[in-house]
């Protein structure tokens, strides 16, 4: 006989009725019944980063897969909340719900729409702020998040009590002052001071960013994204003379490194 679930048709129920045989103790799968919410986590993460990624390429076609994969991963977490009585996946859509439509005012309220976007991010986060609580100023920072994302998020927590550099001049001062202590740990031959200074030299370093308008975790993203470029410049580079980067020497990749950036700059 046919699973019936084949001729559902598409739709958030269907994808539940998935999810529920996956789990399904007698009918479903052994690895999706042996997982938890810390071995379901680190996936979760790894499909937020991939809808990014599609974002970044401008691929449609891979956002509507990465979105439906990371759609997944929140019916997956509730599937196995539900099953352990803590909440279903109809709790965490209301509450989403909810939430949204008590944080703007301004358009399901009274509250004015005439307001600049920087305007209501500052009553977003006054407004969640209020559903802290007593909480301290950085509690509520998840621990899980990326470190760059994580120390932009505090300095900005922060920042909205007074506890902020006046301007960048002066946080640039201090990423120097940083890069000068993690030279002397370097040079004193600190293992753990240096791994300290350079923490503090990372962390100096997102203060810039955010002080100058930079998104620190988009410019570390092109950074990146440059480094590939160049040496893969490199690598084509050394292939037409018949060569590997194993078989070169950090002189010539460092050359060839530099006619990468020249072309850049032409192009």
């Amino acid at each position: 006989m046919p699973d019936p679930i084949l001729d559902m048709p598409d739709g958030l129920d269907r994808l539940r009725a998935v999810m529920a045989r996956l789990r399904d103790p007698d009918r479903g799968c052994p690895w999706d019944l042996e997982q938890t919410f810390a071995t379901i986590a680190p996936y979760t993460i790894e499909e937020a980063y991939e809808v990014a990624d599609a974002i970044d390429r401008d691929a449609m076609d891979d956002l509507k897969a990465e979105l439906g994969d990371l759609l997944f991963q929140s019916v997956y977490h509730a599937q196995m909340a539900a099953e352990a009585g803590q909440f279903t996946l109809d709790d965490v859509i209301a509450t989403v719900t909810d939430k949204m439509i008590k944080r703007h005012p301004h358009v399901f309220g009274d509250e004015s729409r005439e307001k600049t976007a920087r305007q209501q991010i500052r009553d977003w986060e006054a407004t969640k702020a209020k559903e802290r609580g007593a909480g301290g100023v950085l509690d509520g920072v998840a621990k899980g998040l990326p470190a760059l994302m994580r120390a932009e998020k505090l300095q900005k927590r922060a920042a909205r009590v007074g506890f902020d550099w006046p301007d960048a001049a002066q946080v640039l001062e201090k990423v120097v002052e940083e890069a000068r202590e993690l030279a002397e740990a370097r040079d004193a031959g600190e293992t753990d001071r240096i791994a300290e200074e350079l923490g503090d030299l990372l962390f100096a370093t997102v203060n810039l960013a955010r002080h100058l308008g930079v998104d620190a975790e988009d410019a570390l993203r092109r950074a990146n994204a440059k480094f590939v470029r160049r040496f893969a410049h490199v690598e084509a580079a050394l292939n037409g003379r018949g060569r590997t980067p194993q078989d070169s020497d950090l002189t010539e990749m460092d050359g060839l490194w530099n006619e990468a950036k020249r072309l850049e700059w032409r192009g």
